[in-house]
């Protein structure tokens, strides 16, 4: 194992930033800064050992300043949607940004994948990672509470990305931290032959403003079902209002229960160099999203241009808009309690 620093820029607010490259024997390499937490760089050989890049990321900090598309980022501290920015918990209602439409989302203006995270390297004989912390103070982006948080990307032998994220509170909030990194796994081109696989007999549908109906329903007789392999561009285009309303998939997945409190959420597979991903949860839902949004208006790692479908995100995490339905699983954490949730992307190569 290897564990490399270097000095990655200077923010605009004179934060001197470091990327960290965890490395293992077998060519696996993770490239991460301490702004936002953002993973810029995962490597691996392909069948015919060429490595190549399978996320979607920049060349420079100035970028993921910018970044309007949270590539890479620690989103919290509730990530994804939530219905006009408000909710209300122990009778308090709560009025968060609308930074989404008239939506909340990820966190809000000024969300973690924005924010300078305190980092530690921390290297083993068999792992080597990044301990990263953040306070976020009362009344950051109009949350309630001091939320201490600490997340730890760790590598090993074993081609595995092991992300471990905790919080303590003193102001019962809400919590719901991801990461948002966009997965190509050819490298190249756009995932629409990408053959992928959900753990998952249901997923929650939504509005035309994105924001989750309350239902529960089924993915079986619809272009949502990945309970088998199939390629994602296969049924993208399909006349199903909610791939009308996202231009693709950007929908959460409830995940299959399982006696292991870590569940193998998905797997993804690219036939052209063999490379899979299988990702394991602690968490109830994964939300799968297709890039919809990617329009070409944007221009990354080596002046790649990010066409629609450029990457996908698989983002492990509680469900979208989850304060506002009592039926869904709940991002209450209290004070007293641990949130603590772990997602772990294996990576290998099919012949």
């Amino acid at each position: 194992m290897s564990l490399i620093t270097k000095p990655f820029g200077t923010t605009p607010d004179g934060a001197e930033i470091t990327l960290f490259t965890l490395a293992n024997d077998h060519h696996f390499e993770v490239s991460i800064i301490n702004f936002g937490g953002a993973i810029t760089s995962i490597k691996l050989p392909d069948r015919n050992g060429n490595i190549g890049d399978v996320v979607l990321g920049y060349d420079t900090l100035e970028e993921y300043v910018r970044n309007p598309r949270f590539f890479g980022g620690l989103i919290g501290r509730h990530a994804n949607r939530i219905a006009n920015g408000k909710f209300s918990l122990n009778g308090v209602a709560y009025q968060l940004a609308q930074n989404n439409g008239a939506n909340h989302l990820h966190g809000g203006t000024k969300g973690y994948d924005k924010a300078v995270w305190k980092a530690e390297a921390r290297a083993a004989g068999d792992s080597a990672g990044v301990h990263l912390t953040y306070l976020s103070k009362d009344g950051e982006e109009s949350y309630s509470g001091n939320l201490d948080v600490a997340v730890d990307y760790v590598v090993n032998n074993d081609n595995e990305l092991r992300i471990e994220y905790r919080a303590t509170t003193d102001k019962d909030t809400i919590v719901n931290l991801t990461n948002h990194s966009y997965f190509n796994l050819a490298g190249t081109g756009d995932i629409l032959e990408h053959q992928l696989k959900i753990n998952a007999e249901s997923f929650t549908p939504v509005s035309k403003d994105l924001i989750p109906n309350g239902e529960i329903r089924q993915v079986g007789n619809t272009p949502m079902d990945f309970r088998q392999p199939a390629t994602i561009g296969a049924r993208i285009n399909e006349p199903y209002d909610q791939l009308g309303f996202t231009g693709g998939y950007d929908h959460n997945y409830v995940l299959r229960e399982s006696d292991n409190p870590m569940t193998l959420a998905c797997k993804l597979h690219e036939q052209s160099s063999g490379r899979t991903l299988e990702i394991f949860t602690t968490q109830p839902g994964l939300q799968f999203y297709s890039g919809n949004f990617l329009d070409g208006s944007l221009t990354g790692r080596g002046g790649v241009v990010y066409e629609k479908y450029a990457g996908l995100c698989l983002e492990t995490q509680g469900f979208p808009d989850a304060p506002n339905h009592a039926n869904f699983p709940s991002t209450v954490l209290r004070v007293g309690e641990v949130y603590d949730e772990v997602a772990v992307f294996r990576f290998s190569v099919e012949a």
